[in-house]
């Protein structure tokens, strides 16, 4: 069965991947996309694009060739890379709702408060959130004591998965990663809950239905890829520590990957559809005209 699994592998890799890639060189070339929102949608296309390649090729070589060991240093390397995009996929919705509250609550502000600087220091801080939490797990796994066999039953190395293979006390793994998740993703979904209540109690106070809708318009897209990732990511994160006895294993692991695959292939396809901006640009682009480039 694992040549009728790779496919959907396969296909939902190079979506992502081309989708991805056409969005930051659209962002990168296309003037009129040279505003705060596409810069935060360039951040999240480029986390997108570290988190499935550092885990989808290596199931490929599995399910293709094979190829099923990895030596320890490189599984805790492939951890600390998978972690680290996913908490900044988490981090950059955060920075997404936060933009988008600022756009519809303060339109007339909206340019001076959200500076290029501003929007770089960002994302610089919310990368160096998730390296600097997640640095000290990959250590604490690595000074385990390993005694129950080397066989993890996954497509890539999940820090529970290689944390059970110890014969030691994995308690402080545990806490570690429930106090890690708490603190990136609890804090996130915080801000984007708290984000969007402003946003409906602005949007409900306007007058004109025309202006209602267009200001939920433009978070649609957003709203989406907030269900593409904090769904799985949910699953996965309780069943691992509370329902590991109740929920099968092929399920975790089914759901673990489409974690990983799910949010990348669709942010560029919803994005795509549902911003008007990047439509109207991939539609000239499709029909042999230029890209817009001012001096």
């Amino acid at each position: 069965m694992h040549l009728w699994i790779s496919f959907p592998f396969c296909t939902m890799y190079v979506v992502a991947v081309v989708g991805n890639c056409g969005l930051l060189c659209l962002i990168r070339y296309e003037d009129s996309l040279h505003r705060t929102m596409y810069y935060f949608l360039a951040m999240l296309s480029f986390t997108d694009l570290v988190m499935c390649t550092t885990t989808v090729p290596k199931a490929l070589c599995i399910f293709w060739f094979h190829l099923k060991e990895i030596s320890f240093d490189e599984c805790l390397v492939q951890m600390f890379f998978i972690y680290t995009s996913t908490g900044m996929e988490s981090g950059v919705l955060m920075l997404m709702a936060l933009d988008r509250y600022v756009a519809i609550c303060y339109p007339l502000r909206y340019s001076a408060i959200l500076t290029n600087p501003i929007i770089a220091k960002a994302g610089l801080a919310t990368f160096l959130r998730v390296a600097l939490l997640f640095i000290p797990l990959m250590f604490i796994t690595k000074k385990l004591p390993y005694c129950r066999g080397n066989i993890i039953y996954h497509t890539y190395c999940d820090h529970m998965s290689v944390a059970k293979l110890s014969c030691g006390n994995i308690k402080v793994n545990v806490i570690y990663g429930l106090m890690v998740a708490l603190l990136i993703g609890g804090f996130d979904i915080l801000c984007i809950t708290i984000s969007y209540t402003m946003i409906l109690r602005t949007v409900v106070s306007l007058s004109s239905a025309d202006a209602r809708q267009k200001a939920f318009s433009t978070c649609t897209a957003h709203i989406c890829a907030i269900v593409f990732s904090y769904s799985p990511a949910f699953f996965c994160f309780f069943s691992h520590r509370f329902g590991g006895h109740i929920i099968p294993a092929s399920c975790h692991i089914i759901v673990a990957n489409i974690y990983l695959l799910l949010p990348p292939t669709m942010n560029p396809v919803v994005y795509g559809v549902k911003t008007k901006q990047i439509r109207d640009c991939v539609i000239r682009i499709l029909s042999g005209s230029k890209i817009t480039k001012s001096p």
